[in-house]
């Protein structure tokens, strides 16, 4: 597996445990406006940018380009994460 397919794949299960945390987040949050989208939105986010510098660490000898590090798999992992959120927060709504 090449070095950009594993940061792609890092990315998309990075995308379930943000939908996860912000889903977990978003519980104690109020629900009565569009605030709690975006503070979910806001966590996914941050997720994302925090685990750039680890996975700059790691790849940075393998991939030639920086920006290459930064921009793969970012619209998969947003693409996983809403409907992982969707289903986090269901089941947390039900279950929890």
């Amino acid at each position: 597996m090449t070095p950009v397919v594993q940061l792609y794949w890092i990315r998309v299960v990075l995308g379930v445990v943000a939908g996860a945390l912000s889903a977990g987040i978003a519980l104690y949050l109020p629900l009565n406006d569009l605030s709690t989208l975006i503070d979910s939105f806001t966590i996914a986010l941050l997720v994302y940018l925090v685990s750039y510098y680890p996975l700059r660490a790691v790849f940075t000898k393998k991939i030639d380009k920086a920006s290459k590090i930064l921009s793969t798999g970012i619209i998969m992992y947003f693409f996983v994460w809403l409907p992982f959120f969707i289903l986090f927060f269901t089941l947390f709504k039900v279950y929890g």
